[in-house]
């Protein structure tokens, strides 16, 4: 983390398009487009600012050991990560969803649950699946998935999965139904908190400008 050089981190895809405005909000622009370079640190039209790209995953990582001073990231992604050493000034309100348990149109999920018996959740957020389930004092057994989460009741993997849900239609078409939503999904400003202290006279002035912009909307 260079000291005269702000460094943020975002991932490519919806976080990034979402973030832009906010940014412009603050007099800085993206000057590289992701989608048609392959580099991985974008330039902007402020020279102290620059963009890295990174997996949406590694963003709190990279922000909480110096990689970047500031970044933004999905609540989902923070609360599997773990927020320490991270200060997290800001709910931006974009890139929303939520979480959801869902499963096959033909499984009574909610038999199942008051039963007290024991289901095989598949999921990719297993933190957040077992604090869920643990509030609900339902037994579970936890499969870790990285992706095509839909497949795993279809397959007989698991009778349900957790899982972000934005339209449901991709839900629909694997004919699985949305059970229960239990939580509300948005991305988070989040910033190195030793940066915040070294860099804070221009830190400070971007992080209430993307505010005020949030706060406009």
């Amino acid at each position: 983390m260079s000291a005269d050089m702000i460094t943020m981190a975002l991932s490519k895809g919806r976080i990034f398009e979402e973030t832009l405005p906010l940014l412009a909000a603050a007099g800085i622009e993206v000057t590289d487009d992701p989608e048609k370079t392959r580099k991985l640190i974008l330039a902007t039209n402020q020279p102290g600012v620059q963009v890295v790209l990174v997996r949406a995953t590694d963003v709190p990582t990279y922000v909480q050991h110096g990689g970047a001073d500031l970044g933004v990231a999905g609540k989902d992604v923070l609360l599997e990560h773990g927020g320490e050493g991270l200060y997290q000034p800001l709910d931006l309100k974009i890139a929303r969803c939520r979480m959801s348990v869902a499963a096959r149109e033909d499984f009574d999920y909610a038999a199942a649950v008051k039963q007290g018996s024991r289901i095989r959740v598949a999921t990719k957020y297993t933190q957040i699946a077992r604090q869920h389930f643990a509030d609900k004092g339902v037994h579970v057994d936890l499969i870790k998935l990285y992706g095509s989460m839909e497949l795993a009741p279809l397959t007989g993997l698991a009778d349900a999965i957790v899982d972000l849900v934005s339209t449901g239609k991709t839900l629909l078409a694997n004919r699985l139904r949305e059970v229960e939503p239990f939580m509300d999904i948005s991305s988070r400003l989040v910033v190195n908190q030793a940066a915040l202290k070294l860099k804070r006279d221009r830190l400070r002035p971007l992080i209430d400008a993307i505010g005020n912009a949030v706060a406009k909307d």
